[in-house]
């Protein structure tokens, strides 16, 4: 890249789109292989030109929020770790991780020649200066949340690679003045200078020696250039990259005379001159991170940054190898997490009970005790090498028969270094990190290790997936946003008063955002409240003016509160338009039906719904009194329910209705699960059911989903909960029976104003199969393939396949459990949008519908029906239908992705959002902890009839008015 030719987004963006075409676009389970984030533009959806700025093509945004929640204190932990281990390496103290197993990694190590590890322990003066290139990038985890991750040491060479970060594109340096203020302070803070300005710099001895071919840093660093030959008489500080064993030998004896200081601390380049990671690294470049990621422990949870587990085991054999192991470097065990955790997504699931395994068992194992109910095998997010430093297994990439060979190798034993590796977030066919130093070292008055933080900011690197050696990237430059409002939210509003960290703060980033993503007009009153994370009882005033008593002082409340009105406008809103639906679903006889096919989808005749069904473990067959499944019986009843509604509609031919039909393949074998086995052997086959509601413009179309099939019972089978092993389904009258029954509902209502030309674009309802584990959003990961890969066709049973490939789905609104009703926190739901402007747009017109129904009970409780009613009751026992009550007022939470109580992650939505289907989750109010999920007590007792009806009937208002609309706004 040159100055007259910078690559940057366009160059990633040149492919697209590159996933057109059969099998082009895998999406595997994520409790199978969890992949990198698209960010910038996804295969579907729009450009994000507030990510990208044409403007600014060599340009990579870095939020405030990342900045400083967690790259900042993600890097001093880092730092801290690093430290105490090159520190350690300096005083001759052990240091196992920079060792190796028997000293392997620094037996010939230019960075570490004998010379200097001789006088390690004597050389008073070092003050380990560290200017190390870390490799980082953003990961996505099981809670759906995005977070930099820690990879390791850069794969590139440190003096390129650290000088690149004094650029800001190709051609264009930082300022120099800016530059130098960098190495004095450095020299200042850990040496004890006092250099006031760039003349003191350089008269007080700094220079620069490069290494070998071109200087690669900015022309103003060149007046501090030296050569091998010159006088060394005068010169202090020498920042160099170049291994110890080949610096000029007046250079190493002032050196270990203690008469000059080498920066970086020689000893902290050993991760790039270790000689078993470099044969390593020849044949698979990837592998350059591996040392120094072996330095920082496991981390994950929100804030600071994530560092995925990293180490040797060693598996045991008879006739194995012996091998000479360092203890401290064996790591054979792996606590294992997964979404369907009951744990929050502000807390750390490492800090709470989790299930501990063996590393080969985590990796690969399809046995009933390992999986549990909700493990399967990690082996694709893993990545393997032997003792001799050979690749045995690259999980990203691998394929059945790989995961198959390295499983054999291990049973053999051996003794096996391994990472778990999440994928970089992408930008079309490449993969993006972030290259930035670690600036640190010990602080000349204290004696302490100090990482600094506000260096050089360095370089992206994204590299093509085509480019196996990793060797030509595109190159871009972070843009750390400094927004007054963001930076003021988050150094002013985070102190320990909220119910978790930055509540306040991330509350105002919510306003902030969605402001900006809606076009920059003020928000709606109404709108600003639902997008705050306040109890259900607080109004807006009373939150903006306690933003005085949150605020690290009253002025900057005051401050706040002054520019956030500025935000939110100042009009009461107009009272709700007309509704398109409500006269239909604002009735007794809605209600009833509702209740009706809850009970019929979750209390009849289909019983085992789960797609793994039946399974084939003893604990499950001792109970289990049939041989097949029900999910082929409710998919044929569904597909029977909506063809009478199209005929009763009188738009048979025009409305359609049938199966997006599909096999369970997946990366490994699970022989004790009945729906798997059949797929296999050709018995079975999975699908998504599928209406096609005609509108106007049929190159559009609106998507309302369910998942119509349910969970294992965690009470049956955990001992812990009073189980005892089988694996039962659970009867789903929640998850997802109330969803399903409001899609039945839906279509006579849809088909009307679709028959009266109220519909602009198509209508599509959406049954999705396979939601719950084991299966794992295998029908909307199918469902969305198809819509990526443009293969959609849809069965229709007359003999006929129809191409809906060239439609395209504007939204998505998914529904997964919608019936309960909390007693806590009485007629709450959430509206959940995935990430980008679009979602938001979305879940501002179910915000609508909402406010619509909320006007509208007022006046429908003072008829006649409703007048002198109460509060609705949840039945009991064998109750039949509770009796008729009053319409309730719901309150529709918007939840951004920056709410911690989001809980798009944990349904079929996250698909959606991953591929760039706008789109957003209609759901209770989400309790982890309650009774009545993934267990036994999911029944009709557990359904509020007027809470989950009225829900129902804003989900399909919502979808009417997004389909009725001539433009989306």
């Amino acid at each position: 890249m040159t100055e007259n030719d910078p690559r940057g987004w366009p160059e990633l963006l040149a492919g697209y789109p590159w996933f057109e075409g059969k099998g082009r676009f895998p999406l595997a389970a994520y409790s199978e292989y969890m992949p990198g984030p698209f960010l910038g533009r996804k295969p579907l959806g729009r450009m994000d030109h507030g990510f990208f700025p044409e403007a600014d093509p060599c340009g990579w945004p870095i939020s405030e929020l990342e900045e400083e929640v967690e790259l900042k204190p993600g890097i001093r932990h880092i730092g801290h770790q690093i430290m105490s281990g090159l520190i350690n390496l300096g005083q001759a103290r052990p240091a196992p991780f920079i060792h190796g197993h028997g000293g392997q990694n620094l037996k010939g190590n230019p960075y570490w020649p004998p010379e200097l590890a001789g006088r390690a322990g004597t050389l008073a003066h070092e003050r380990y200066v560290a200017l190390l290139p870390l490799m980082l990038s953003r990961t996505q985890d099981d809670k759906g949340r995005l977070s930099w991750t820690f990879f390791g040491n850069s794969l590139h060479e440190p003096e390129r690679t650290f000088w690149k970060g004094f650029f800001t594109a190709p051609g264009k340096p930082i300022p120099g003045r800016e530059g130098l203020a960098f190495f004095r302070r450095l020299i200042n803070a850990a040496y004890g200078a006092k250099i006031d300005d760039e003349k003191a710099l350089f008269r007080a001895g700094f220079r620069i020696l490069p290494g070998k071919g071109d200087f690669p840093g900015p022309g103003w660093a060149r007046p501090f250039l030296v050569k091998d030959a010159v006088p060394w008489t005068g010169i202090r500080y020498l920042l160099t990259f170049r291994p110890f064993r080949f610096l000029p030998a007046p250079v190493k004896d002032l050196y270990l005379a203690g008469r000059i200081a080498l920066l970086p601390f020689p000893g902290s380049l050993v991760f790039w001159g270790m000689p078993n990671y470099l044969k390593l690294q020849k044949a698979w470049p990837i592998a350059g991170q591996i040392p120094l990621l072996t330095m920082v422990s496991r981390r994950r949870g929100p804030g600071g940054v994530r560092v995925a587990q990293s180490g040797w085991l060693h598996e045991p054999h008879p006739k194995g190898l012996k091998h000479e192991l360092n203890k401290e470097l064996v790591l054979s065990s792996f606590g294992r997490t997964h979404r369907w955790q009951r744990v929050h997504r502000h807390q750390d699931e490492l800090n709470t009970l989790v299930r501990n395994v063996k590393i080969a068992k985590a990796l690969f194992s399809t046995e009933a005790k390992a999986m549990g109910l909700y493990d399967k095998p990690l082996a694709r997010n893993c990545q393997l090498w032997n003792h001799q430093f050979e690749r045995l297994l690259d999980g990203p990439k691998a394929d059945r028969e790989a995961i198959r060979a390295v499983e054999k190798t291990m049973l053999k034993g051996g003794l096996f270094g391994y990472r778990f590796f999440y994928p970089p977030m992408r930008v079309g066919a490449y993969q993006v990190y972030l290259h930035r130093p670690l600036v640190a070292f010990l602080s000349g008055p204290s004696g302490e290790v100090e990482v600094q933080t506000d260096g050089p900011g360095g370089y992206l690197a994204a590299y093509h997936d085509d480019d196996a050696k990793m060797s030509q990237p595109v190159e871009l430059w972070p843009r750390v946003l400094d927004r007054p409002l963001h930076r003021s939210a988050l150094a002013e509003f985070s102190d320990g008063r909220d119910q978790y960290a930055y509540q306040t703060a991330r509350n105002i980033l919510s306003l902030l955002e969605s402001r900006s993503m809606l076009g920059g007009r003020p928000l709606a009153r109404s709108f600003a409240l639902r997008l705050l994370d306040v109890s259900p009882r607080q109004s807006l005033e009373p939150w903006l003016e306690g933003l005085g008593r949150r605020g690290r002082t009253a002025a900057a409340g005051r401050r706040m509160k002054s520019a956030l009105n500025k935000t939110i406008s100042s009009r009461r809103p107009p009272d709700p338009a007309g509704s398109l639906t409500f006269a239909e679903t604002a009735t007794r006889a809605f209600e009833e039906a509702w209740w009706d096919d809850v009970r019929l989808l979750s209390q009849g005749r289909f019983v085992y719904k789960d797609n793994a069904d039946i399974p084939k473990d003893r604990a499950t067959r001792r109970v289990v009194d049939r041989k097949s499944r029900d999910l082929e019986n409710l998919g044929d009843y569904l597909l029977e329910r909506h063809r009478k509604a199209i005929a009763a509609a009188g738009l048979a031919g025009t409305a359609l209705c049938g199966e997006l039909p599909f096999p369970w393949r997946t990366d490994f074998d699970y022989p004790i699960f009945g729906g798997w086995t059949g797929n296999q052997k050709g018995r079975l086959h999975e699908r998504n059911i599928l209406v096609v509601i005609p509108g106007r413009d049929r190159s559009q179309a609106v998507v309302l989903a369910d998942h119509y099939d349910t969970a294992y019972m965690e009470d049956v089978y955990a001992k812990g909960r009073g189980g005892c092993g089988p694996r039962l389904a659970a009867r789903g009258a929640d998850d997802n029976s109330s969803a399903g029954a409001t899609l039945l509902q839906a279509a006579p209502i849809l088909l009307r104003l679709s028959k009266a030309g109220k519909l602009k674009r198509d209508v599509w309802l959406l049954h999705l199969t396979g939601e719950e584990f084991p299966a794992d959003c295998m029908g909307s990961r199918n469902f969305c393939r198809t819509l990526i890969e443009k293969t959609i066709r849809l069965k229709t049973g007359c003999g006929r396949d129809v191409d809906l490939s060239k439609v395209e789905v504007v939204g998505a609104f998914v529904m997964d459990m919608i019936g309960h009703n909390r007693d806590d926190e009485r007629d709450v739901f959430q509206i959940s949008p995935g990430t980008g402007a679009a979602s938001l747009r979305l879940a501002r017109q179910a915000h609508e519908a909402n406010r619509i129904w909320n006007a509208l009970t007022l006046r429908w409780n003072k008829s006649p029906a409703r007048r002198n009613l109460g509060r609705g009751r949840r039945i009991s026992g064998k109750g039949d239908r509770p009796i008729p009550a009053r319409h309730l007022a719901l309150q529709g939470q918007v939840r951004t992705p920056l709410n911690p109580r989001n809980s798009l992650f944990n349904t079929d939505g996250q698909i959606f959002s991953d591929v760039g289907v706008p789109v957003v989750l209609l759901m209770e109010n989400y309790d982890i902890n309650r009774t009545g999920y993934h267990d036994s007590r999911d029944t009709m007792e557990g359904i509020d009839l007027d809470y989950g009806s009225a829900l129902a009937a804003i989900a399909i208002e919502t979808t009417a008015r997004v389909a009725g609309l001539t433009r989306l706004k």
